[in-house]
């Protein structure tokens, strides 16, 4: 397939060039907010220019989330499909508060069904459920040295789906008692609560 011409290709190198904008000013921001006219100052155009590519500001900062997770996928790996990136992707989010109160932010407007990144955030936590829940089903009840068997079998999935929607919430829980508190460890916090939650289903299966 031929690389897109005209001006649905300008249209998209714009588009890009507004979102690394944007996500420069998230990442540099902090504690302070960031406003269109910022992000538009970043790339010579007018606030109603930067918006005229996505709708409207809500829509913006849906797309600013998508592609804060893509360039987290390119760095840290894919947490939809590697719990380890993950924890990766946590520990690198304590250096851009600006971008994890976005997070914060627009996910808690998104449960609103008209919300523009209603349907991302839907299905990206239906995929991360199912990962991790993939993941703690497959390898993280199985301790050193010690395999399934018909009388000690691994965690059902069941289970496994506990554990995935509460290391979900405590992930973003987590980051807003962060961006209260920024000595807390994120990272280690999660791997913490995963070690102990999965510790609790081995030696229930046990049982």
């Amino acid at each position: 397939m031929s690389a897109a011409r005209g001006p649905y290709a300008k249209t998209s190198a714009k588009r890009k060039q507004i979102l690394d904008a944007a996500l420069a000013a998230y990442a540099e921001a902090g504690s302070r907010k960031v406003s269109v006219r910022d992000i538009a100052s970043r790339v010579g155009m007018t606030d109603a220019g930067v918006l005229h590519h996505f709708g409207n500001r809500e829509a913006l900062l849906a797309a600013v989330l998508e592609a804060r997770e893509a360039a987290a996928r390119d760095a840290f790996g894919d947490a939809r499909l590697d719990p380890e990136a993950g924890l990766r992707i946590v520990a690198a989010n304590a250096s851009t508060p600006g971008l994890v109160k976005l997070f914060v932010d627009v996910a808690a407007a998104a449960a609103e069904p008209e919300h523009p990144a209603h349907d991302w955030f839907t299905e990206r936590y239906a995929t991360i459920r199912s990962s991790l829940a993939e993941w703690v089903t497959v390898d993280a009840a199985r301790p050193e040295g010690r395999k399934p068997t018909a009388d000690r079998p691994a965690p059902s999935r069941v289970d496994a789906d506990w554990v995935a929607r509460i290391l979900l919430a405590a992930t973003d829980g987590l980051q807003l008692q962060w961006l209260l508190e920024p000595g807390i460890d994120m990272a280690a916090d999660i791997a913490a609560l995963r070690d102990v939650l999965v510790a609790g289903l081995v030696a229930r299966q046990g049982k």
